[in-house]
């Protein structure tokens, strides 16, 4: 009797290892077909392309789509805002200017933009067809395509750019203030507002 429950235990401690080894070979097996297959796409290696995986091409129609929807941000107007004003120092020929200048894009919202600002003054031709007359002054470029420099001009509280031009001029003059916005995309966008300086 105890010789038979002997085999039988012999038999099931060999059965388990024979089913142990089967299982470390299935899995070794099943680990180097990964490999293989994991070597094959990774490394171009095998028999020919395979098949139905899609190819992966850049497509510069599609970039071109996608910047092309960020030109609607870009400055489409300007606007030089009603606070614009001559400020008279008192008893001197030289004045000041305070000018405040938007930027809208199509939708009409007031940005921010690196561009270059150009300012234009001209006597007012009273009851004219055309009342811009001579030119009167033209001052340099104020260039803001850099982050530092047009910070500094950017009042975030009115949404737009203030600018304070120096100016020497008689009283009582009417004069048309023109300023031209030279954006990076090349476009140029200009305003003109009629000012009037009273001593």
């Amino acid at each position: 009797m105890r010789s038979e429950i002997r085999s039988q235990k012999s038999e099931v401690r060999n059965q388990r290892s024979e089913i142990r080894s089967q299982s470390l070979s299935s899995v070794r097996c099943l680990l180097s077909s990964v490999g293989c297959l994991l070597a094959m796409f990774l490394g171009g290696a095998g028999c020919g392309q395979m098949q139905g995986l899609p190819e992966f091409t850049t497509q510069t129609d599609n970039d071109f789509r996608r910047l092309s929807v960020y030109s609607h941000f870009a400055p489409d107007k300007i606007s030089i805002m009603p606070l614009t004003e001559f400020i008279d120092p008192g008893g001197t020929r030289q004045a000041n200017m305070n000018l405040y200048v938007s930027l809208l894009d199509s939708f009409g919202s007031q940005i921010k933009s690196p561009c270059v600002f150009r300012f234009e003054l001209y006597q007012r031709v009273q009851r004219s067809a055309e009342p811009k007359g001579k030119r009167v002054i033209i001052w340099p470029d104020i260039d803001l395509t850099d982050a530092v420099e047009n910070d500094e001009y950017w009042r975030d509280f009115l949404r737009a750019y203030e600018f304070n031009l120096p100016f020497e001029s008689a009283a009582n003059q009417s004069y048309i203030l023109q300023v031209t916005c030279l954006c990076p995309t090349g476009r140029r966008l200009s305003d003109e507002f009629a000012l009037k300086l009273t001593k």
